[in-house]
């Protein structure tokens, strides 16, 4: 959890947790129980339970596409490569490629907006993660056993926001560049006396992935998969770096990403310092925008860094749902979902996480400046009122 202390709750049964309003078809398995956890929050889980879906929303269709399913590759390719930027290189985490067979599936053109959220919070009066004070209890419990209590001070409700650190030679360090702003949320997303003034257009952001998920229950729908994510974004062209070609063009961007040098200087030769009003950028061969830059995207899976050769092993190719458990070596005692897409805090010596393949993941309390998501419906759900 960037934005404060991490929370988790073990739950036994990852069925039991389902978010999503419907059950994926198939459930890929990857996990090392000495490594690997699924943990998450009961509290957060039973808002998602405790949410009632729309039958006005469940009939509707506007803003989505109808995906035709098909085979793809998933994975990294060498095509992306652009040197003299190590961020441009596949990670590890990205190979080995999988054949990949993926359902028909609708999915929002666009990131969920601040207008579309808002209607949510209106109709349901939820509060987002970012928005409630930390629970002293559940992070005592987490803790090692004789743990001395943080500071109260320290857990009210807040979110991160980025801020640029002084330039100074390697630093590389993310803690530079996040500063976590009590009372920053999705409609406070630089803190307490920003607003959303002429944002409406914009991708909701401060989202944690149990937000996501409660307002993917509300509109009958669900999170993506990584599997449908990457095929979406692909859009048929297998071989792409990104989802406008094979290369960065950074006089004339075709996404929301930094141009400069990260994180000190924003050229904003996009035109755009955070996020941008989404269709600002032209779509991908699907019609789907912003799938590259603008924010990251919660998908459904956890992530585990060695999923794709656990794919191949297993052949658990068919509408793959993700592993049963997370781990990442770098934080083996996280407990993290995948986030995909990159943000318009990319940039190519660093992060170049607008690549089709690029895999990033956050743990589900996180509310982040640069962190959305987008829904996606089952294709056999009647379309009669679309």
């Amino acid at each position: 959890m960037l934005y404060g202390i991490f929370v988790f709750i073990a739950c036994e049964n990852e069925q039991k947790q389902a978010i999503p309003t419907q059950e994926p078809t198939k459930t890929s398995m990857c996990s090392n129980p000495t490594k690997s956890n699924q943990y998450l929050n009961i509290k957060s889980l039973e808002q998602v339970e405790n949410i009632k879906n729309s039958a006005e929303n469940l009939s509707n269709y506007k803003g989505m596409l109808k995906i035709t399913g098909g085979q793809f590759i998933m994975g990294a390719n060498q095509q992306s490569f652009v040197e003299g930027f190590s961020g441009t290189q596949p990670r590890p985490d990205e190979l080995p490629n999988n054949n990949v067979q993926i359902n028909d599936f609708w999915m929002d053109e666009t990131e969920v907006t601040n207008a579309q959220f808002q209607k949510f919070v209106t109709a349901t009066n939820y509060k987002t993660t970012a928005e409630l004070d930390i629970d002293m209890e559940e992070i005592m419990a987490q803790l090692p056993e004789g743990s001395p209590p943080p500071d109260e001070s320290s857990l009210k409700a807040g979110s991160t926001v980025f801020k640029y650190p002084k330039q100074v030679s390697n630093n590389t360090n993310a803690n530079n560049w996040w500063n976590f702003i009590y009372g920053a949320c999705w409609k406070h997303p630089l803190g307490p006396e920003s607003n959303l003034e002429g944002k409406e257009n914009h991708p909701v952001v401060h989202i944690s992935w149990y937000d996501a998920n409660v307002y993917a229950k509300w509109m009958g729908k669900r999170l993506p998969t990584e599997a449908e994510w990457e095929y979406a974004v692909r859009g048929g062209a297998q071989e792409q770096a990104y989802s406008w070609g094979n290369e960065i063009q950074d006089e004339k961007p075709m996404a929301n990403y930094w141009q400069g040098d990260f994180p000190f200087d924003n050229l904003q030769m996009d035109q755009y310092e955070f996020t941008a009003p989404v269709k600002s950028f032209p779509p991908n061969h699907l019609g789907l925008y912003d799938m590259a830059g603008n924010v990251w995207e919660w998908c459904s899976d956890w992530y585990h860094a060695d999923y794709y050769n656990c794919l191949q092993e297993q052949k658990e190719i068919d509408n793959p749902t993700g592993p049963k458990g997370s781990f990442d070596p770098f934080i083996p005692a996280a407990s993290q979902k995948v986030i995909r897409g990159g943000s318009f805090l990319c940039n190519a010596s660093y992060c170049s996480g607008y690549r089709n393949a690029a895999r990033m993941k956050s743990s589900p309390d996180s509310g982040l400046q640069h962190t959305g998501f987008r829904c996606v419906r089952n294709a056999h759900i009647s379309l009669e009122n679309k």
